[in-house]
């Protein structure tokens, strides 16, 4: 049999303030072997096409834009960031070379590499990376990563390969933002051409290492090798271009399907693995079983405590515990995934440990605190009801971000809780449009997601914060979560900024503003003939395939 292949789970570590880059690169987050017999070793080969399977088609290929996870493993292919985040939670050089942050925190210099060209020859220089952070910043975008950019003021280009961005006050989280790829780098040209860039295809331009060369809506997105590619992160296994000829991302949905393409050899490989599907690839001849760490948040349902029912602790306190979550969670994944206990990843070292067992499966006691609260009639159907009314709350999950029998848990949930409860909960796959519409005015009522990873302080500010893309249109959030946020994102001492971190996970999960489901991780499965697969850190997801490179050279 062939080895198993995991990756070592990497805890994502919070980095700090820092005065000045470290050169001394970490290695990347690759796939490690679990001591089995393992090949000869083989020099890497350059040449070949790779087939990936993937489970969801971007609905945006603007890194400035998209807000899927799932997207982001294939923008990533041709668009860099500043600098990259390294296995160990600190920063390494990529397209700058080098930079230091002034002693109040609100003004980052870096040094670009000189040596650097977006894929349509135009020169990467401090105009482009003002060009990208002002294109972000301006309103009239409406980019969903203007979220990192809150206190973003201005960039100034010192000279062409220089460049000062200032804050308006300190954010802790400025060089966490500044490696995630939606800050990345597009073309001036690209941004000056406009129109909706979401769309995908050859206009999409960035400096990576491959450029985007064709796409097939519904079916297909194709990369070609940049050959001019010679700037990846200090942290890259090799240098120069890409091994890869060319990579295509097909769009496979069903897990059914994916598996079965890559048993036959339709594609190289696979994410999304279903738990029922894992015995074909782990510790089977032929193939090799990844598995990603969990620092990006946990599939939670974010309850809106402005919106009735659940503005009434007592109703969100019922619905967090109402149910056997750990036993549901088993049920659907198989034990592959462990159920959470905060919103932040248990990989992530500003997660609070200290909620381990502390909340959840009190049925009895949820009971009560829906008799206390007035909900004691019940319908036909044996729903609760209180003055008429019943007892209903909406889950509106946007139909393009569902994956992983997602759908499937919230159902289990559901059914739970009207049997445990009386407690309607209501499952509606939305569109985008009604999505938007929704935090837009502020209406909507649960929302369930996992957030790509960013720092740690961030995430919490985008669905707890004020200013946040679930809050800032409701009235009224929280004082005192959002006044510790705010205090979060301006320390830099992580020793000082722990134990802030700590209370706004305390309180969400007390206050059941949320309640965490389950942890999350990418899980590969792909032909032991492919080598160099990795994890980006900093997105939890599967690298671009810059260092992959296969021993079965297909022309």
């Amino acid at each position: 049999m062939k080895a198993h292949r995991s990756l070592l789970c990497l805890a994502i570590v919070a980095a700090p303030l820092l005065c000045a880059c470290d050169n001394n690169a970490s290695p990347p987050a690759t796939a490690a072997s679990n001591g089995a017999s393992q090949k000869p070793s083989l020099q890497p080969r350059s040449g070949g096409e790779v087939t990936f399977g993937v489970t969801t088609e971007p609905a945006c290929f603007d890194p400035h834009n998209s807000s899927q996870q799932n997207a982001f493993l294939v923008i990533r292919n041709y668009v860099d960031s500043l600098i990259g985040k390294q296995a160990d939670g600190s920063f390494a050089p990529w397209l700058a070379k080098s930079w230091s942050v002034s002693p109040d925190g609100r003004e980052y210099t870096f040094v670009l590499r000189d040596d650097v060209t977006f894929t349509d020859g135009t020169t990467f220089d401090g105009a482009a990376v003002k060009a990208n952070l002002d294109y972000t910043k301006d309103p009239a975008h409406t980019a969903n990563a203007a979220a990192f950019l809150e206190y973003y003021d201005r960039t100034e280009v010192i000279d062409p390969h220089q460049v000062r961005i200032v804050l308006s006050k300190p954010d802790s989280a400025m060089l966490e933002s500044l490696s995630s790829v939606k800050l990345g780098f597009l073309s001036p040209k690209t941004l000056a051409a406009g129109g909706d860039l979401c769309q995908g295809g050859p206009n999409l331009v960035g400096t990576g290492p491959f450029i985007f060369n064709q796409y097939n809506r519904g079916q297909s997105a194709r990369f070609v090798k940049n050959p001019d590619y010679h700037w990846p992160p200090a942290y890259a296994a090799h240098q120069g271009p890409a091994y890869l000829d060319a990579v295509t991302y097909r769009f496979l949905p069903e897990y059914a399907v994916r598996a079965g393409a890559l048993s036959s050899g339709q594609v190289d490989l696979i994410e999304g693995v279903q738990p029922t599907d894992r015995a074909l690839f782990e510790h089977a001849e032929g193939f090799q079983f990844l598995t990603g760490p969990s620092a990006e948040t946990s599939f939670t349902l974010n309850l809106n405590y402005r919106q009735a029912p659940t503005d009434d602790v007592r109703v969100r306190r019922a619905l967090r515990d109402g149910f056997d979550l750990a036993a549901i969670v088993n049920n659907i994944y198989l034990g592959t995934v462990p159920r959470a206990w905060s919103n932040i990843g248990p990989d992530n070292t500003g997660y609070n440990k200290a909620l381990v067992n502390t909340w959840g499966n009190d049925v009895p006691g949820a009971n009560k605190l829906l008799d206390e609260a007035g909900w004691t009639g019940r319908d036909a159907e044996g729903y609760r009801t209180r003055d008429g009314q019943r007892l209903r709350v909406e889950v509106g999950y946007p139909q393009t971000y569902v994956r992983d029998n997602r759908d499937l848990l919230i159902q289990q949930i559901q059914a739970a809780v009207r049997k445990n409860l009386g407690l309607d909960l209501d499952l509606r796959l939305i569109s985008t449009g009604e999505w938007v519409k929704s935090t837009a005015d502020g209406s909507w009522h649960i929302y369930p997601n996992t957030l790509n990873p960013s720092d740690t302080a961030l995430s919490l500010r985008d669905v707890l914060g004020a200013t946040g893309f679930l809050y800032r249109s409701v009235a009224q959030p929280d004082e005192q979560i959002t006044g510790l946020i705010n205090q979060a994102r301006a320390t830099s001492d992580l020793k000082q900024r722990q134990p802030i971190l700590d209370q706004i996970q305390q309180r969400a999960v007390d206050q059941a503003f949320l309640i965490p489901l389950f942890a999350p991780n990418y899980q590969l499965a792909a032909r032991d003939t492919l080598h160099g697969l990795s994890f980006e850190v900093q997105l939890d997801a599967p690298s671009n395939l810059y260092d992959v490179w296969s021993e079965d050279i297909k022309k």
